[in-house]
């Protein structure tokens, strides 16, 4: 399978640089997977597609702060460092800016030494391991002088962060936000529930992957980053009950999705627990729990756009997107939604 296949020319001025003041006001693509056909509603329609017995997952996990601007000790060259995932003794995985100033041994202060990092590690992928010393506790500090991890595609700064999470974000660990949630408010979350849809939650930390263009022309050579994700048990017997009594299990977003399948049996029992996965999901791979998806409108030749071309189908998801580029449909993080059912 090509990567030129999920290509699809995207105009610039279509990439969304902001979040509209409302979260619910966006617009919403309705693919049905089976037919091809396209609708064209409002996001707080969603509410015409979900049923009594169907359960709507969703991703609680919270962005950090991760972006940090620091300066090498001794040189006070400028260097920033994306921390991506945490490992034992104030050590992370990160993404350095520029590399070459960040060999191992290299010191580096942020908020005039507030924080200092020492790198001690370089992974295969160019990633360094930074040990970092500090007073306090971690996360306070890195909330004073961390930045949201905006996307590379946003040139915009945000004015509000909370706008790049969840309403319902709870377990601190994502270098990005899972994007389709930022749609939903805590009123029409209460509609979803008042209409006899079950809400589960569950947690998948967003790292690497969701930076990282595929490089390779087959696309089954490319190699996931794992990801930390954590199903506790009554929101495993939430969707499991749906499933069982006929009810469609609606993912949003591509993290969400990507959560239930790697947890998820054979015969589509999902399986509480928590570990690390980096599964792959592009045409051809059979759904094991998943009926409908809730996602926004993906980078071209991504693994994303592959994951919703596995759901319904590469042409069919490449005319919707046709549709959404003729329909001026705002693109990528604070973009408009897409459902798949």
């Amino acid at each position: 399978m090509h990567l030129d296949e999920f290509d699809f020319n995207l105009p610039q001025e279509l990439i969304a640089q902001d979040p509209l003041e409302d979260r619910a006001g966006s617009r919403l693509l309705v693919l049905d997977k089976e037919t091809g056909e396209v609708e064209h509603r409002m996001f707080r329609d969603i509410l015409s597609f979900l049923h009594p017995g169907d359960c709507l997952v969703i991703n609680d996990t919270k962005v950090i702060p991760a972006r940090l601007m620091g300066n090498k000790v001794g040189t006070e060259a400028g260097i920033e460092v994306l921390l991506l995932k945490r490992r034992e003794n104030d050590v992370w995985e990160t993404l350095v800016k520029p590399g070459k100033k960040a060999r191992v041994g290299a010191e580096i202060s942020f908020g005039g030494g507030l924080l200092t990092g020492k790198v001690i590690g370089v992974e295969e992928e160019g990633n360094r391991l930074i040990q970092f010393s500090y007073e306090g506790i971690f996360e306070e500090i890195l909330d004073q002088l961390g930045q949201m991890p905006l996307p590379p595609y946003i040139t915009h700064e945000l004015k509000d962060k909370n706008r790049y999470q969840t309403v319902y974000a709870k377990h601190e660990g994502s270098a990005a936000a899972p994007t389709a949630g930022l749609h939903f408010t805590t009123e029409l979350l209460e509609q979803i529930e008042r209409a006899g849809v079950l809400i589960a939650h569950v947690t998948l930390h967003v790292g690497l992957g969701t930076f990282r263009p595929v490089k390779v022309d087959n696309i089954l050579e490319h190699h996931m980053h794992s990801e930390f994700y954590r199903i506790e048990p009554e929101e495993a017997d939430k969707i499991n009950a749906a499933k069982a009594g006929g009810g469609k299990v609606i993912a949003v977003g591509t993290t969400s999705c990507r959560t239930l399948e790697s947890a998820a049996d054979e015969s589509g029992l999902l399986k509480s627990g928590s570990g690390w996965t980096d599964i792959f999901i592009y045409p051809g791979y059979r759904f094991k729990i998943l009926d409908a998806l809730i996602t926004n409108f993906h980078l071209p030749k991504s693994t994303l756009i592959m994951l919703v071309s596995a759901l319904a189908g590469r042409e069919n998801v490449l005319h919707a997107y046709e549709e959404a580029v003729q329909e001026k449909y705002r693109f990528f993080s604070f973009g408009d939604a897409m459902l798949v059912v």
